[in-house]
């Protein structure tokens, strides 16, 4: 059976609600304040959620972030390759969302941003597992390398799938012309696609993601709540979205990637895969929290409407 072998990175959300962020020096009460794992864990939960195994390859560390993080991944089945980081606490991202959805993060990175190539070498992939690599680990002085030169090294019938994030920002760095033959499965939002290709409509971010990656790379973009698109060897299809009322758009886009690898795994067409995502991230922008995707009863209630 197919896993998700998921090579980011899981920190802990300190998540705030408000009405709207203060200017520079200014002070607000925030409606509320919890600690939930968050990070590559939103991915996570919501392909596990969704009958996906998953194994998690990177870092945790041993202090009260690194124990909250262990205690959620547990909770959902995750696996971990590694043992817990001696001297050094998971990382903290204080997440803030304000009344119109919008988040603001600010990270802080802890243990998991470190990774060697003894850790990578303690989970063996299998033909079938789907591999996921975050542009955020790409940023990292203690883990970039490693993690290219094994994804490098992987046999090609092991799909690779990569999440570029909001930082990565242009494919020219020396890492990422490296990396772009090797992607298998792009997967990201409008505004992150508009970043990394510098187009400024969607549709023309499509056209020059099919001019950067191989022809056979299937690309996912979502665009909010008009769903996403889907496109692979030139060919885009739109996948319409479902309309909610959304509270908190925080982990909408893990649930979504989540969950269409699932659903691939599962044996779905890329398409139907997209829909049954939409519907889950449509699901997840209803509730607050980092790691609000729903399980496939939800997804299937919701598709049926």
């Amino acid at each position: 059976m197919s896993r998700l072998l998921h090579t980011g990175q899981v920190i802990v959300d300190l998540v705030m609600a408000l009405d709207t962020l203060p200017a520079t020096g200014g002070d607000v009460l925030a409606h509320s304040a919890n600690f939930e794992a968050g990070g590559g864990f939103n991915v996570m939960a919501a392909a596990r959620r969704n009958g996906l195994p998953v194994i998690y390859l990177g870092r945790h560390g041993s202090g009260r972030f690194g124990d909250l993080a262990r205690a959620a991944m547990q909770a959902e089945g995750v696996e971990m390759a590694q043992a817990a980081s001696e001297g050094k606490d998971t990382g903290l991202c204080v997440s803030l969302t304000e009344a119109t959805t919008e988040r603001t993060f600010i990270s802080h990175i802890g243990a998991e941003g470190d990774l060697s190539a003894e850790d990578l070498a303690r989970v063996v992939p299998r033909a079938d597992d789907y591999v996921y690599v975050s542009g955020y680990s790409l940023l990292l002085d203690g883990k970039a390398q490693a993690l290219l030169d094994w994804l490098l090294a992987l046999p090609r019938e092991i799909t690779v799938v990569f999440d570029p994030g909001p930082l990565v920002k242009a494919p020219d760095s020396a890492l990422m012309r490296a990396l772009l033959p090797r992607i298998d499965i792009w997967t990201s939002n409008g505004p992150e696609a508009l970043a990394f290709t510098g187009a400024a409509m969607l549709a023309d971010a499509l056209t020059e993601l099919n001019r950067l990656l191989p022809a056979e790379t299937l690309r996912v973009v979502r665009d909010g709540p008009n769903g996403c698109w889907v496109s692979a060897q030139g060919n885009a299809e739109h996948v319409l979205g479902f309309d909610v009322k959304a509270v908190d758009s925080n982990g909408a886009g893990d649930a979504h990637a989540g969950v269409f690898l699932a659903g691939l795994a599962n044996g779905l067409a890329p398409v139907d895969a997209a829909r049954r995502a939409n519907a889950a991230a449509a699901l997840a922008v209803t509730r607050w929290g980092p790691a609000t995707a729903p399980g496939p009863a939800e997804v299937d209630a919701l598709l049926a409407k």
